[in-house]
C-alpha cells in the first residue's frame, strides 16, 4: 500500500507521522524546540528550528517504521496557526517569527477595525474581528515598530507554509489556516482585496491559496535529499492545526463536534454555510473540507495550564514519576480525584497568555481566587483542570446559542488520555462525551489530505469514514453536573469582577 506522510509544527514541536492507505499508522516521531518570550505577552519562534525538527522527525519516522521511502506518494501539513514569517528578497527569514498566542498587537487591532470601517464592517468583510493572535496585526505591527523589516518584507508566510517553501520552493497556502490570517474573504474563500486596500497590504506578500486537499507544489530535490525521500513527492494544501485536527477526528458533517484539550483549548463544530457570531466571540474559519466552513471557540491556554502548573510547581510528582516509570500528570490527576467537583469554592482562571473566545481580552490574567486554609495540593490542582474546561464551556454554550446543532462531542488531545479529565468534560459541558480510534490529532488529518489529494480516496468524508470510528465514551454523571451548573456562573463572574484590574496589572509586570 501507498504511505503518506502528515506533518504539524505545533508550538512545543513538531509531530511527524506515516500513515498507510487504510489508515493505519506505521510510525511516528515528535522533535521539540524552544519558544521565547523576550518581553511578557510575547511569543516567538525561530522559523529554521520548524525545519531542522521537520527533516529529524521525518528521517526518524522512515527508520522506525522500516518505510521504503519510494512507497511515500503524498505529505500533508499542518501548523499552529496565525503566527508571521517575514521574508526578504532573497527568501531569507528576517526576524523571529510571531506566534499566535503572541498578545503585542492590541493597537494594531484597533488600527484594522478604524480602518475597516468599524467591527461590524470588517466581520462582515472577513467573517472574524480583529484579534492580538491573527496575522494581520502582525503585519501592520511589523510596518508601525520596526519599518526597516518591513521594508525589506517580500512574503509573509504562516508556520506550515514556511515549511512547505522548505519542501517545495513554492509560496502558496490553503484556506483553512489563511482564514486566520484576518485577510481572507471566509465566504469567498479567497483573499479579500476591499480590505487589504484599506489597510494598504500588497497582496503580493501574501501566497496562492488552494483547497486543503489540492496539491500544492512537490518535494524539491533539495529537501528529498535532507528528508531522505524521493523528489516529486505530492505535498497538498493542507490545514491549519484546528482545521486538520477535527478532520483527524472525523469532524467532517453537521451536528458531530470536536472539544480538543491541547496546549490550547478549542471547541470546533463543522458548518454546511458561513455562520458567523455578531459579537466575534468565535471564529468562522473555512473547513479543510472542500467548500465547508467551520465555528471555533479558542482558549488560548487550557491544557498549557496544566502543564505549567507540572513545570512550575509539580517537582514532587515529576521526580516521583521518574522513578515509577510513569507521568507526573498521572500523579496530578490522582491527586486531583481527592478534591470534591468545584474544589470547595477555589477557581483558576486560566487566562496565562490573555484569553480569545469570549472575551477577546489580551490584557486577561490567570489567577486562583477563593483560597483558604482549606486547601491543598489537590484542590488547586483540579481547579486548574476545572478552569480550563469552564472556559471550554464558555465557547460551547457560544455554539449552542447560534443554533448549531450539536448531536455528538468527540474529545481530543492530553485532556482525552486521562479517564478523570474526561469524566470532567462530560460534567462541565452537560453531555455525553466520546473519543475515536484516532488520537493522534493534525498530523493523522493531513495525512487524510495527502490521500485525498493523490487519489486514495475520492474526497475527505470518505476518507475519515474509511479510516475513523467512535471506540469509548464518558457518560455525564447527573450529580455532578448539577454541582458544575452550579459553580459554573460565578466562573464567569470572577472574569467580569476582575476584567478592568487587568490592563493595569498587565502595565505592572510591563514596567
Amino acid at each position: 500500500m501507498s504511505v503518506f506522510l502528515g506533518i504539524d509544527i505545533g508550538t512545543s514541536g513538531t509531530k511527524t507521522l506515516a500513515m498507510r492507505e487504510d489508515g493505519a499508522i506505521l510510525a511516528k516521531d515528535t522533535v521539540e524546540y524552544p519558544l521565547y518570550t523576550p518581553r511578557p505577552g510575547w511569543s516567538e519562534q525561530n522559523p529554521e528550528d520548524w525545519w531542522q525538527a521537520t527533516v529529524q522527525s521525518v528521517q526518524a519516522v522512515l527508520k522506525k517504521g522500516d518505510i521504503d521511502p519510494g512507497e511515500v506518494k503524498g505529505i500533508g501539513l499542518s501548523g499552529q496557526m496565525h503566527g508571521s514569517v517575514f521574508l526578504d528578497a532573497d527568501k531569507n527569514v528576517i526576524r523571529p517569527a510571531l506566534l499566535w498566542n503572541d498578545q503585542r498587537t492590541q493597537a494594531e487591532c484597533e488600527e484594522i477595525e478604524s480602518r475597516a470601517g468599524g467591527r461590524s464592517a470588517l466581520i462582515d468583510m472577513v467573517s472574524n474581528p480583529a484579534l492580538t493572535g491573527f496575522t494581520a496585526p502582525k503585519i501592520l505591527w511589523l510596518r508601525n515598530n520596526e519599518p526597516d523589516n518591513y521594508e525589506k518584507t517580500k512574503q509573509v508566510l504562516l508556520p506550515k507554509d514556511y515549511v512547505r517553501f522548505r519542501l517545495t520552493g513554492e509560496f502558496a497556502s490553503e484556506v483553512s489556516d489563511a482564514s486566520g490570517t484576518l485577510l481572507l474573504d471566509v465566504k469567498n474563500r479567497s483573499w479579500c482585496q476591499p480590505l487589504l486596500d484599506k489597510l494598504e497590504i500588497d497582496n503580493a506578500l501574501l501566497p496562492e491559496v488552494f483547497e486543503s486537499e489540492v496539491v500544492s507544489g512537490t518535494l524539491s530535490d533539495v529537501a528529498a535529499s535532507a528528508l531522505g525521500l524521493p523528489s516529486g513527492v505530492a505535498v497538498v494544501g493542507g490545514g491549519g492545526d484546528q482545521a486538520a485536527g477535527a478532520v483527524g477526528n472525523g469532524i467532517v458533517s453537521g451536528g458531530t463536534i470536536s472539544a480538543t484539550m491541547g496546549t490550547s483549548g478549542v471547541v470546533f463544530a463543522h458548518s454546511d454555510e458561513v455562520q458567523t457570531d455578531p459579537e466575534g466571540r468565535v471564529h468562522t474559519f473555512c473547513h479543510a473540507v472542500n467548500g465547508q466552513w467551520h465555528v471555533m471557540g479558542c482558549v488560548l491556554s487550557a491544557g498549557g495550564s496544566l502543564q505549567w502548573y507540572r513545570n512550575q510547581f509539580g517537582e514532587m510528582e515529576s521526580a516521583v514519576a521518574a522513578g515509577m516509570d510513569t507521568e507526573a500528570y498521572e500523579l496530578m490527576t490522582a491527586a486531583a480525584d481527592k478534591a470534591p467537583a468545584g474544589s470547595e469554592g477555589l477557581y483558576f482562571l486560566p487566562y496565562l497568555t490573555g484569553e480569545r473566545t469570549p472575551h477577546c481580552d489580551p490584557y486577561a490574567r490567570g489567577a486562583w481566587i477563593g483560597l483558604s486554609l482549606r486547601h491543598g495540593r489537590p484542590h488547586m490542582i483540579r481547579s486548574v483542570m476545572e478552569g480550563a474546561t469552564y472556559a471550554m464551556r464558555d465557547c460551547l454554550e457560544i455554539i449552542k446559542g447560534m443554533n448549531i446543532p450539536i448531536s455528538q462531542i468527540r474529545v481530543s488531545g492530553g485532556g482525552a488520555r486521562s479517564a478523570f479529565w474526561r469524566q470532567l468534560q462530560a460534567d462541565i459541558y452537560g453531555q455525553d462525551i466520546c473519543v475515536t480510534n484516532s488520537d493522534e490529532g493534525p498530523a493523522y488529518g493531513v495525512a487524510l489530505l495527502a490521500a485525498t489529494g493523490t487519489g486514495a480516496y475520492s474526497n475527505v468524508v470518505e476518507a475519515c469514514s474509511a479510516t475513523i470510528s467512535v471506540t469509548d465514551s464518558t457518560a455525564t454523571s447527573a450529580a455532578t453536573k448539577a454541582a458544575y451548573d452550579k459553580a459554573y456562573p460565578m466562573y464567569g463572574q470572577l472574569y467580569r469582577s476582575l476584567k478592568n484590574d487587568f490592563p493595569n496589572l498587565a502595565e505592572l509586570a510591563d514596567s
